[in-house]
């Protein structure tokens, strides 16, 4: 049987000549960038140094403290309204997913009239509960009451903007809850059900932790938009909140440009915070469906100044690499492992 050709270089024969690697170019990126670099630096321009947008004015008010409470109030409107329309979204999504006819219409109907009727409407309607409802009591049905109360004592004019917010998130909820019900494999709640679970256990051990993965990315977007959405609650009226709070010392100024300038950089630093939160809980809920984590902004920014971090492990040898760090390790082969 023939041997295979040997690759070893004899004595006195001429080594083969090194190849030279030329990176590719790419001309056109380099020009996009200048243009792009251009025009930003006129939108930079054009903005700080037009005097209509009066930055002086908006470095008085941007830390005024009327602007400071009305952010706290958009906040407690936001965190609020949120959990409550995802308390009543799952439980929506739980009824729509029901074998139940009348749960499942009962749901559909819900959704039905809070999805198709603007949030504005709603939040108006919720501003003249007291004029529809002058009394609140409770009692028996078509029977005697036990107790009555104002309206306008119980539901005031915050408890009402909350209300309107969360009954019209619920109804989104319900559908992002239903789709990540509907991603957890069928055979999860047929094993589930062949332990002896019952229903609920079920819903609440199996499928619901699976599905946080495909319902936590639209959840932040929904607690997003509902922090912008708590403008509208001047409609209840509720005129305490962020943007409502600026248009009351614009009209007062007569200067409207400056104060909206204030209330989106308000708006934009708690959507970053939020967005923070967001991705740090995504790759938190990310750990079951995904070997590696990618890292963090911070993981990378420390690998670019300092490079491998402090506890780091890269071993070379047979392709393998192995790299732990303080999320965790992957085990690979270390050097001259291969073939033991």
């Amino acid at each position: 049987m023939a041997s295979p050709p040997s690759t070893e270089i004899r004595a006195g024969a001429t080594p083969p000549e090194e190849i030279k690697a030329v990176p590719v170019r790419h001309p056109w990126r380099w020009v996009s960038v200048a243009v792009l670099a251009v025009l930003v630096a006129m939108l930079v321009n054009g903005v700080v140094n037009n005097p209509a947008y009066r930055w002086d004015t908006v470095g008085k008010y941007l830390f005024d403290q009327r602007l400071a409470r009305a952010a706290l109030v958009t906040i407690e409107l936001t965190v609020l309204a949120m959990v409550l329309g995802v308390a009543l979204g799952v439980l929506l999504a739980v009824m729509r997913l029901s074998s139940n006819p009348i749960l499942s219409s009962a749901a559909w109907i819900y959704l039905w009239v809070f999805r198709g009727t603007p949030v504005y409407t709603q939040l108006v309607f919720w501003g003249l509960i007291s004029v529809l409802y002058p009394t609140i009591s409770i009692g028996i049905p078509f029977g005697p009451e036990f107790a009555s109360f104002e309206t306008t004592k119980v539901i005031t004019f915050f408890v009402a903007a909350v209300i309107g917010l969360a009954l019209n998130e619920a109804a989104y909820m319900a559908e992002i809850v239903r789709a990540g019900i509907l991603s957890v494999s069928e055979g999860q709640t047929e094993a589930a059900s062949a332990l002896g679970m019952r229903r609920p256990q079920v819903m609440r051990r199996i499928v619901l932790p699976q599905a946080m993965r495909v319902v936590i990315p639209p959840t932040g977007n929904e607690l997003i938009s509902m922090l912008k959405t708590t403008s509208l609650v001047v409609a209840v009226p509720l005129t305490i909140d962020l943007y409502s709070r600026s248009r009351e010392i614009s009209l007062a100024l007569f200067q409207p440009v400056p104060l909206l300038i204030c209330a989106a950089i308000w708006y934009l630093a708690i959507t970053s915070v939020l967005m923070v939160g967001q991705y740090y809980l995504e790759r938190h809920f990310a750990r079951g469906s995904q070997r590696q984590l990618p890292p963090t902004p911070l993981q990378r920014l420390r690998r670019r100044v300092l490079g491998a971090p402090r506890g780091d492990r890269i071993a070379e040898g047979g392709g393998a690499v192995a790299v732990g760090d303080r999320d965790g390790a992957i085990g690979g082969r270390t050097a001259g492992s291969d073939g033991q």
